[in-house]
């Protein structure tokens, strides 16, 4: 019965101990934001998709006239100028024709009628002011499938420092408008979470670029960077 009441006794004290050291404790304020940077930037290069497709009775010959083909556009590429390491096959196929008679549900006969080949070249420019003009020229030595273009940026890593740093200064800003609403002073940083960079995207059109064979606008590219920065808050002295 004693070691019981005893018992008893520590674990009352220990319940009653807990609300009192739990209070002695100092109240930590805390504010989270999110900082942003943004930047709109004209690109410096492009990056394009094109290729060679050819049909034929049979396969061998559908291969031959498309490896021709590119054979000649990738000449005309370092004629001009377009470096080995700008050049890249990114897709070689060759697929059947089926008649257009029958049909599997009808259970109709369908037969191979011929082969089409295609290879597709991605091809990186980094003069834009040449760059109708190289479209002009692959489409003259024989590509006759253009499946996109792309701008970007060379130098993404020193786009990406400047807009971590745009994004930390807004972060920065936010912290201290809230901090300085709610009467208290901003503390040290706690915590960063990185979100990354974003973006790419076309923003607004820029000049149009002049060639004598296709004009392309380049536009502009909007960036952007994100960073979550927790910061302590403290009390004014």
């Amino acid at each position: 019965m004693k070691t019981k009441t005893f018992l008893a006794a520590v674990l009352a004290a220990g319940l009653m101990a807990g609300p009192l050291a739990a209070a002695d404790e100092p109240l930590r304020r805390e504010v989270t934001v999110t900082g942003q940077g943004q930047i709109e930037i004209a690109p410096d290069q492009a990056v394009i998709s094109l290729g060679v497709t050819h049909h034929a009775e049979e396969a061998s010959l559908a291969m031959r006239q498309v490896s021709s083909d590119m054979t000649e556009v990738i000449s005309a590429l370092r004629a001009l100028g377009i470096e080995g390491g700008d050049l890249q096959t990114s897709q070689i196929s060759l697929n059947p024709i089926w008649s257009k008679s029958g049909s599997y549900d009808s259970g109709g006969d369908r037969r191979i009628t011929g082969f089409s080949a295609s290879n597709t070249l991605m091809l990186r420019v980094r003069d834009l002011d040449r760059l109708g003009g190289v479209l002009d020229h692959v489409l003259q030595a024989g590509a006759n499938q253009f499946q996109g273009l792309r701008f970007s940026v060379s130098d993404q890593s020193a786009l990406d420092e400047q807009l971590r740093n745009r994004a930390m200064e807004d972060a920065f800003k936010k912290a201290v408008d809230l901090a300085t609403a709610a009467g208290l002073e901003l503390g040290p940083v706690r915590l960063i979470t990185d979100h990354g960079a974003g973006g790419g995207r076309p923003a607004m059109a820029m000049e149009m670029m002049r060639s004598s064979a296709m004009p392309v606008e380049a536009g502009e590219l909007e960036f952007s960077y994100s960073v979550q920065v927790v910061f302590d808050l403290i009390e004014p002295e």
